[in-house]
């Protein structure tokens, strides 16, 4: 039997500290802190030399002390997104909910995330997939897809 492995999950992106701020709060995760003894980044990165034009090339966020999940790193390139993406995050806004209750959970949480930088892109309702109770599709500010079920 194999061991359960720790692991990431890792955005390519132009912005990676936006991108970064924008699934933190999706996802009620938080900036990751910087190690000690530094009390910010900026001191961090100052530190080890790291140019100030080099200082958004990284990113990542952290799951809330004592809730464990995945980091989630984000890693700035230079070339545009430009196919639908093979891996994407459900968000499970709707978990024990059903019917209207569940579709109005989702369309709130919709609501929020484009506040904060999202866009929806279409609902499939309920029942137009076998097995489906309904889902929206949205894209993070990077166009990155993702869904709310």
């Amino acid at each position: 039997m194999s061991a359960v492995r720790e692991f990431q999950v890792t955005f390519d992106a132009h912005d990676p500290d936006r991108l970064a701020r924008f699934w933190a709060e999706a996802l009620g995760y938080r900036l990751e802190p910087p190690p000690a003894p530094f009390a910010s980044w900026d001191q961090a990165l100052e530190a080890w030399g790291v140019p100030p034009a080099a200082r958004n090339s990284k990113s990542a966020i952290v799951p809330p002390e004592g809730v464990t999940g995945p980091r989630v790193f984000f890693q700035q390139v230079p070339e545009a997104k430009t196919a639908k993406n093979r891996v994407h995050l459900d968000l499970r806004a709707a978990q024990g909910l059903e019917g209207e209750a569940a579709l109005e959970a989702l369309e709130a949480e919709c609501t929020r995330l484009v506040g904060l930088g999202a866009v929806r892109v279409r609902r499939s309702e309920p029942g137009a997939e076998p097995g489906s109770d309904g889902y929206l599709v949205m894209t993070d500010p990077e166009g990155n897809e993702f869904c709310l079920d």
